[in-house]
């Protein structure tokens, strides 16, 4: 495998693909609350993109947009002097301006935003006013209304700059990450996922003038830092504002550890074609995977299909399934307790648990490897819908390695992941 050739593919297949209709909507709703609050129709005026596609951390795919748009001090006045929850006033004006533009668009007030949802991604529009030292303050309509403070655009900044000092790799790395956090369906907020980047290369300066060709090494030792993290850290300081950055349940610790023994795996083979299958345990879809190479695979089928071709996935919850193993005579046990299967086992896959708020939708996906599924010609992978129990009953009928894979679609966008390997023997 020629590293830098294949890392270099690997972000260019990261890079978001719809940056002009994001952008256009960025601009129709500035336009629109600068036409409310200001009484021209300014499309860039008083409005900044935020959050990771502001710190230009996002990649393809990403659900979740954010701007603050800054109000006249006179608006802030006026809603401060309301008797109750001026702030839910304030968002609810904010709301009726850009419904003006997106009459056919569901907008609500969100406790401290405003949410404009399009079909495949959300922006979150937070009204602020800028204060004399430089952050803003902005309404927090929860439990009767109060005004707190934000400093995104120091962030934004400082992310800018180091990304210079470490010769791009910042942003790349911050990109990557979040590429296994949508395939291996790891919850960690963006911000965070970016300052744990910048805190990795604070700690390892030779990586700061890593290129493509040295990636590997690179993200061995960034997921080596990871997993070795201290799992009773609760947050971490964002660079640039210094605000406190949430774990919130994070999994990303214990996820990280699996991540770190496949890229040990995929060093020591990297120059073998099986080096490609490893590093897509990882980075999953857009990982580039040569065809020839593919199509030799023993796994290999043309059939297959994959939830990122139905669906943008931007994993932002989580999921975990789990797996009832029954035969007549045994008592029951779960998958995950046994480890490997026999023959002849009744499965029922269900989800043990997840953060995901109804309504949604449920997809599985049931694949089989191996020689004898080769032979069979049953290697299946396709996508299947959830009949509404939130279950998939199987069976194991014959002996190899074989895996199920659980999507949640909320709002168009797959939300969380979960995948549970299927080992089964004849013996």
């Amino acid at each position: 495998m020629n590293t830098s050739v294949v890392f270099k593919e690997f972000l260019d297949n990261l890079v978001i693909s719809n940056k002009t209709e994001i952008s256009g909507r960025y601009n129709n709703i500035t336009k629109a609350l600068n036409k409310q609050f200001y009484n021209n129709e300014s499309e860039t005026a008083n409005s900044y993109q935020i959050g990771s596609y502001g710190r230009k951390t996002a990649v393809k795919g990403v659900s979740d947009l954010d701007m603050i748009f800054i109000l006249p001090a006179d608006v802030y006045t006026k809603y401060n002097n309301y008797q109750t929850n001026g702030q839910s006033a304030l968002l609810q004006e904010v709301r009726s301006a850009i419904k003006r533009t997106y009459s056919n668009t569901e907008i609500r007030g969100d406790g401290q935003v405003v949410v404009v949802s399009f079909t495949n991604y959300v922006v979150e529009v937070c009204p602020v006013f800028l204060q004399s030292d430089g952050t803003y303050k902005y309404p927090d309509s929860n439990d009767g209304g109060s005004w707190r403070k934000t400093n995104p655009l120091p962030e934004i900044q400082e992310f800018h700059d180091y990304n210079q000092t470490t010769n791009l790799n910042l942003k790349r790395l911050a990109k990557m990450t979040r590429a296994w956090k949508n395939k291996c369906g790891v919850k960690i907020g963006g911000l965070l996922i970016d300052t744990l980047c910048y805190e990795f290369l604070e700690d390892n300066e030779s990586h700061h003038t890593d290129t493509y060709s040295s990636y590997d090494i690179l993200l061995r030792d960034f997921f080596k830092y990871l997993k070795d993290y201290d799992r009773e850290r609760v947050y971490w300081y964002a660079p640039g504002s210094n605000q406190r950055v949430y774990k919130k349940n994070s999994n990303f610790i214990i996820k990280a550890s699996k991540a770190y023994n496949n890229v040990i795996d995929a060093i020591d083979k990297k120059d073998n074609d099986t080096v490609y299958s490893i590093w897509k345990k990882v980075f999953g879809y857009p990982f580039p995977y040569p065809k020839a190479i593919k199509e030799s695979a023993i796994n290999y089928t043309a059939n297959e299909e994959f939830i990122e071709d139905l669906f943008p996935v931007d994993i932002i919850n989580r999921l975990r399934i789990e797996c009832e193993v029954k035969q007549n005579g045994f008592r029951t046990d779960l998958l995950r307790k046994i480890g490997i299967l026999k023959v002849n086992k009744k499965l029922k896959f269900y989800i043990e648990d997840t953060d995901v708020q109804k309504p949604y939708s449920i997809k599985w996906k049931v694949k089989n490897e191996g020689e004898i599924a080769k032979a069979r010609n049953n290697f299946r992978g396709q996508i299947l819908n959830d009949d509404g129990r939130e279950i998939r009953n199987e069976s194991s009928n014959f002996a190899g390695p074989h895996f199920v894979e659980c999507y949640i679609i909320k709002n168009n966008v797959c939300v969380a992941r979960d995948r549970i390997d299927v080992p089964i023997s004849n013996t």
